[in-house]
């Protein structure tokens, strides 16, 4: 039987919506489950997939306790979730070159291994089989080099193209190397290790490759649509096409406001889009029939935790579920820390209430 996750990545979303949520709020799973999630946090979990399956949360194996993040050491580089982060990227990145020719100089291929440089891919990108071997242990060895027919099986890549040279160089070094000629050079290097990636990805039991890029800021894109048809999208092209060609299909995630890009994300292979609630999403689904798209909900209003207000943000992504069997609730800025328990249950339980397809006696007019 087809799980609600694959049925609405393919665009034949089952009447009640399904959730995608970036969940990182241990404080609502203490407050939804009645359990302290940092003295039982195994326990804390099932009684919530109890209460609320639609998250889909993983199950600790061990129901050790945690520790508490005002118990925690380092609170130097901000807090994510249950614990706060012992690194901050941009700040090492705009520190591991001397200056920019030094930059200029650098070659991904002759690295190779970037393990160590928290540039969330870290790892040995030396070569195909490399990488397969790295990736294939995270699956059932059972399934051999297919996915279960109608699973939601996938794999997930943080630097699709465009976060390569953000994380090795920084944002702001970035932005200043990115319109110098030997920069082509470093972006086709970068190509090649990331076609080595996907050629992996083709060969691994899943049914969808999940691909990140944050080609855009909450007000638009960070490059000129030029220099994205130069370096980014020719690259999404190929790769994706490794994947179809493999009888998988690709999500494409992205941060902030897509909607300058979505035609050409699309054209390039994509099956949909998952982002933040600054992309028009209503536009997207009535230009790409049931394509799969998540993000619409907002944590702003979560975290004013006005239950008019909340209510009315359901209704309004229950309505683009009635326009697309591909859409998924889903809060596109994520579930931080700091968001009001009272207001994530509200979300959850109005989205019971009201988050379904044509058809319910909940449904919405689109």
């Amino acid at each position: 039987m087809a799980d609600e996750c694959y049925l609405s990545y393919m665009g034949m979303g089952p009447e009640r919506v399904a959730h995608w949520e970036h969940w990182s709020c241990p404080d609502a799973e203490t407050y939804l489950s009645g359990i302290d999630y940092y003295d039982h946090p195994r326990e804390c979990r099932l009684k919530l997939a109890e209460l609320y399956p639609e998250l889909g949360l993983p199950i600790p194996e061990s129901d050790g306790p945690k520790i508490r993040p005002e118990n925690q050491k380092d609170k130097s580089h901000g807090r994510w979730g249950d614990s706060y982060r012992d690194h901050w990227q941009q700040e090492e990145a705009s520190h591991r070159f001397k200056d920019l020719d030094e930059m200029l100089e650098f070659s991904p291929l002759e690295q190779a291994d970037f393990g160590g440089w928290h540039v969330v891919e870290d790892g040995d990108f030396s070569s195909e089989d490399v990488i397969y071997e790295r990736y294939r242990k995270r699956y059932p060895a059972e399934w051999g080099d297919k996915a279960p027919a109608e699973n939601s099986a996938s794999v997930f890549f943080y630097n699709t193209m465009f976060m390569w040279p953000m994380l090795t160089f920084g944002y702001e070094n970035f932005l200043m190397l990115c319109l110098e000629p030997e920069f082509e050079r470093i972006m086709d290097e970068f190509a090649e290790i990331n076609r080595r990636v996907f050629r992996a990805f083709a060969r691994l039991p899943v049914n969808f490759a999940v691909c990140h890029d944050d080609i855009v800021l909450t007000k638009g894109p960070v490059c000129s649509p030029e220099w994205m048809h130069k370096y980014i999208f020719p690259r999404y092209d190929e790769f994706w096409g490794i994947m179809k060609d493999a009888g998988k299909e690709v999500i494409f995630m992205v941060d902030g406001c897509v909607d300058a890009f979505v035609d050409d994300v699309m054209a390039c292979g994509a099956r949909g889009i998952i982002s933040e609630p600054y992309t028009d999403y209503k536009s997207i689904a009535r230009r790409y029939k049931d394509c799969f798209i998540a993000g619409e909900g907002d944590n702003r209003v979560l975290l004013r935790n006005n239950p008019a207000e909340i209510r009315a943000m359901v209704e309004s992504m229950s309505q683009t579920a009635q326009m697309s069997k591909g859409y998924m609730m889903c809060i596109g800025n994520h579930i931080p820390w700091n968001t009001p328990p009272e207001a994530i249950k509200l979300y959850l339980d109005y989205s019971k209430e009201l988050a379904w397809r044509t058809g319910s006696p909940c449904a919405f007019q689109a």
